[in-house]
């Protein structure tokens, strides 16, 4: 019976134990989009991990939507991240790259006025996240084939710079309503050619990407990021089990090394449906987990890993926590976003130095 410390292997990956740390945007990257020392810091501290997925990293300034974020298109955000992975393997870690483009979520005003792109002339409800004064989403533009085409070549190029970055594999984010979302879920996808109307051509970008990260890393060291509830960021599809299903039953073909949900598990779960159709592609499960959640979940064989997020950030040392049944550090939103500041970032302390403090 599987439990946080039993050792786990994903593909390529062979993992020291089933506690994944869930990727985070904290937004502590130079303005350049490049890995800071700190951050490197950040992730050594957390490197006790089975696996550490990395925060949402850009394919290129127009995958952007948020400032401070990292990217892997130029050579001076190769180096940084060198840095962070170099120290996450000094402490025995393992961290592979999440590739983003985050499509319409986004604004002219991130995008040095450009107009955001995405799969369909679909606008998203609400405001623009982190935007002060707030603005509304914008009509986003349409990309045209021969775009679609340059981006899986980005997607493929930052693979290729992960790899001289030392990563040890990549997570493609098709989640969340980002891009590759968009043209997934039928509420953003109003297409009538060659990647729009099926389920089918609906998936055509994914998998094309996803073929694109193979090349570069082989199936065993590729993961995919998959929000089948559609709830984030005015998303919706039609048949949701029709559509993800089909997506497991593709890259179970592929026998990619996992896919990652954040979603709840229940009797009804699109993700259990899709790990019945996924042809052994190992599952880790992710969305607001307690300990005995997560234990029930690797007990029970519906997942074959657990990933928190949230406590990851207040708690450097949650693996070892979450084995002892420790108590955890109590998470604090100041600094949580977007500063250079180390308060709320790299000061939470671990059990052993909570332990000493209180002595």
């Amino acid at each position: 019976m599987a439990e946080f410390n039993t050792p786990l292997i994903l593909g390529d990956l062979h993992l020291k134990n089933r506690v994944v740390m869930a990727p985070l945007t904290r937004s502590r990257a130079t303005a350049d989009r490049i890995p800071t020392a700190m951050m490197a810091t950040y992730y050594a501290q957390r490197a006790s991990a089975g696996l550490i997925i990395s925060e949402a990293t850009v394919i290129s300034e127009a995958a952007n939507g948020y400032f401070n974020t990292p990217g892997l298109f130029t050579d001076a955000q190769v180096a940084g991240w060198k840095k962070v992975t170099t120290a996450v393997h000094d402490q025995d870690g393992l961290i592979v790259a999440q590739l983003w483009h985050v499509g319409r979520v986004s604004h002219p005003d991130v995008l040095n006025g450009d107009t955001p792109v995405s799969a369909s002339a679909v606008q998203q409800a609400g405001y623009v996240s982190l935007l002060r004064p707030k603005r509304e989403y914008v009509v986003p533009r349409p990309l045209e084939i021969a775009e679609i085409k340059t981006i899986i070549e980005q997607y493929k190029q930052a693979a290729i710079r992960a790899k001289e970055a030392g990563f040890d594999g990549v997570e493609l984010h098709a989640a969340n309503g980002y891009l590759i979302d968009q043209f997934l879920q039928s509420s953003t996808n109003q297409r009538e050619d060659e990647y729009g109307g099926s389920v089918e051509n609906r998936a055509r970008l994914l998998l094309e990407v996803m073929d694109a990260l193979i090349e570069v890393w082989g199936a065993g060291r590729v993961g995919v990021h998959l929000a089948p509830r559609g709830d984030e960021h005015d998303m919706g599809d039609d048949h949701p089990k029709e559509t993800f299903g089909y997506v497991m039953q593709e890259l179970g073909k592929r026998q990619i090394a996992f896919f990652f949900t954040r979603e709840y598990i229940d009797a009804e779960s699109i993700s259990l449906d899709m790990k019945a159709r996924s042809n052994g592609v190992p599952y880790i499960a992710n969305m607001r987990l307690s300990r005995e959640d997560a234990l029930e979940l690797l007990a029970s064989g519906q997942a074959e890993a657990v990933s928190f997020g949230k406590d990851y950030i207040s708690n450097p040392d949650l693996y070892e926590r979450l084995v002892q049944d420790a108590p955890l550090n109590e998470l604090v939103f100041d600094n949580m976003i977007g500063t250079d500041v180390a308060e709320g970032y790299i000061d939470y302390p671990t059990l052993a130095e909570s332990l000493v403090t209180s002595e």
